[in-house]
């Protein structure tokens, strides 16, 4: 009951900040242009995207309780990364475009109102304020990474309004365009390591908060442990990893040594919290047609 208990508030916690978040998008789209900002502009793209990862997260909060089927063997969990690629790919888009913006208003300075930019930013920090500390509250690994997020916000929004002051007592059009260019360039570093953790994930590198040749070293250790093939370890979402291998055995003279070699060897992975985890038995007379030292 607690699990399903801690599933409804993170539902519901993600639920608050994506309407919250985008709701104060077009807003600040229609904010922005009435302005003359281009660095609302540019938070509202990326606010966007926040809005998609958010409704993204909420979503699969729901479509990952989903058990396995014929369908998807391994259950739902690795649509999340599907979520974070779309993502990714709307947040260049998107930066790319504001970049171009900005670059176009250093070169062809424009004028922006100062006064309205200090209630945009205010209003800003406000309501992602509101978003961060809401989903804070959260247990979840998802609602942690959310509010991290959504304090970014709070700071990008902190900028705006320590230059929107400036602009109010000191009217420099370079300084818009060049904040703009500051958070977009911020975000892209951002957007560009999200990437490349998804990518990795989805080329089912080994997680980096494992050390694969530790649990092989520990499994090779083990009484009548010969070799091992075919070894494997991935993640499905970052998250819920999957780790399968064979064993080759050595000196086996009853059924009970193989039943105590697969004992300890489910206890060395145990310490590691698998997702799923198969283990394939080979005796020493045996061959593998898979066997190719992998």
């Amino acid at each position: 009951m607690a699990h399903n208990h801690s599933h409804h508030h993170s539902s519901k916690n993600l639920k608050i900040a994506f309407f919250l978040n985008l709701g104060f998008t077009i807003f600040e789209f229609i904010g922005g242009l009435y302005v003359n900002s281009i660095a609302i502009v540019s938070d509202a793209v990326h606010d966007l995207g926040d809005s998609l990862s958010l409704g993204t997260s909420w979503y699969l909060d729901h479509k990952s309780k989903k058990d396995a089927n014929d369908k998807f063997s391994y259950g739902y969990k690795r649509f999340s990364l599907l979520g974070a690629l779309i993502n990714s790919i709307v947040l260049l888009t998107g930066s790319t475009y504001v970049i171009y913006e900005a670059i176009k208003r250093l070169i062809e300075p424009e004028h922006s109102d100062a006064q309205g930019m200090i209630i945009f930013a205010i209003v800003g920090v406000i309501v992602n304020g509101y978003g961060s500390w809401k989903v804070s509250k959260g247990k979840s690994i998802n609602e942690r990474v959310v509010s991290l997020h959504l304090l970014e916000d709070v700071l990008g929004w902190v900028a705006v309004l320590i230059v929107s002051i400036v602009l109010y007592f000191y009217d420099n059009h370079y300084l818009d365009p060049a904040l703009s260019l500051l958070i977009t360039l911020y975000i892209l570093f951002n957007v560009f390591k999200r990437l490349k953790e998804t990518l990795f994930i989805f080329l089912q590198g080994v997680p980096k908060d494992i050390d694969l040749n530790i649990i092989k070293n520990s499994i090779i250790e083990l009484d009548n442990v010969s070799s091992l093939h075919h070894t494997h370890l991935w993640s499905q979402e970052g998250e819920n990893h999957v780790f399968t291998t064979h064993i080759k055995l050595k000196n086996i003279e009853d059924f009970n040594q193989i039943l105590t070699v697969k004992k300890r060897v489910k206890e060395i992975l145990e310490k590691y919290n698998f997702h799923h985890y198969t283990i394939e038995t080979e005796l020493d007379n045996e061959t593998c047609k898979l066997n190719n030292d992998v």
